[in-house]
């Protein structure tokens, strides 16, 4: 029986809403439905041979062509591997909670989000702090490039510095959820900003993939 972890709730609760919307429904990833999304994951979590090109670029070839094979299956069964996730040969499943959290939480969101009318869901103050420490981490990356400090800060008005640079800074103001959203280079987010009108804009037009 699989542990029941944030991760494994999240990879749930995205096979439901994939299942809700259907397999040609958009996503927050590009041009992707949620069947490419979904076989994304799989040659993530179950080819090995493939998964290094969603990081190097000299080897996207192969792994889009592998992708496309696995969003060619029927829908039931793409929806079946990523519910029952990385098999026991895979390194990820052995390393579930550390590397698939934000994985799952962000592409399920990726796929309620490209729709009308969503809102934020509720999570426990303990699932929040979990998206408060990787909002940290990956705010490092997201922001490398802004030519200004950028600052994250909680409603309780706990703050963290992402990024230095400069002698101006943005204030970032939200529930962790929303800023590792948007520190993972997604728009719809619920966040209030503050800073210079053209910080501001710099920050938020930044490239944060």
């Amino acid at each position: 029986m699989a542990k029941v972890t944030f991760a494994h709730d999240e990879r749930l609760a995205l096979v439901d809403s994939m299942v809700e919307f259907g397999p040609d429904a958009p996503t927050l990833c590009g041009e992707w439905t949620n069947r490419d999304l979904a076989a994304h994951l799989i040659v993530r979590e179950r080819r090995l041979d493939a998964a290094p090109g969603i990081m190097l670029s000299p080897l996207a070839g192969h792994t889009e062509s592998v992708r496309k094979a696995a969003a060619a299956r029927p829908w039931e069964e793409i929806l079946d591997d990523v519910r029952s996730g990385p098999p026991r040969w895979s390194p990820m499943y052995w390393l579930d909670a550390q590397v698939n959290t934000t994985e799952m939480f962000v592409h399920h969101e990726d796929v309620r989000r490209a729709h009308l009318n969503w809102a934020p869901r509720p999570l426990s103050e303990g699932r929040q702090a979990q998206l408060w420490k990787y909002a940290r981490q990956i705010g490092k990356m997201g922001y490398r490039k802004a030519a200004v400090e950028v600052i994250f800060e909680l409603p309780s008005g706990e703050s963290a510095v992402v990024h230095k640079s400069g002698s101006r800074s943005v204030v970032l103001q939200g529930e962790p959820a929303e800023l590792l959203l948007h520190a993972f280079g997604r728009n719809e987010v619920k966040i209030e900003a503050k800073g210079e009108l053209a910080d501001v804009q710099s920050v938020m037009a930044l490239d944060r993939s």
